[in-house]
């Protein structure tokens, strides 16, 4: 949780420059996936791969959170960036800032917030 309080501290200071500046990736956040129990997690478990690239995009509509932030893998939805580290994520995307996600850990089981766990990378 510090981490991605000092995280935001850092985004609100830097982020509006930092597209401009980030020359190499840099991790922001390491995150369990969101909701992968309700999206296409099941059908596509067997094909993830720990290192497989993940697509970040808003969904400022989304009527549940306004700071959603959809987690996509090959076209397929996984899930989404868990509410309590979505505001930093949500806030860099909407600055155009070059986000990906990577998956660091996969955890075949029944928990389903320990399945998946991925990191939020600032692309340059």
């Amino acid at each position: 949780m510090l981490r991605l309080v000092l995280a935001a501290a850092w985004a609100a200071l830097v982020a509006p420059t930092l597209a401009a500046e980030v020359q190499a990736r840099m991790v922001l956040a390491t995150l369990p996936l969101a909701g992968f129990q309700y999206h296409a997690g099941r059908q596509v478990w067997n094909q993830l791969r720990v290192g497989d690239v993940l697509t970040l995009e808003r969904e400022p509509d989304n009527p549940h959170d306004p700071r959603a932030v959809r987690v996509s893998w090959r076209g397929e939805m996984l899930g989404y960036v868990p509410r309590a580290g979505n505001e930093t994520v949500a806030r860099l995307l909407d600055q155009g800032v070059r986000l990906s996600g990577r998956i660091t850990h996969l955890q075949p089981g029944r928990s389903h917030w320990a399945r998946v766990q991925f990191e939020v990378v600032i692309e340059p």
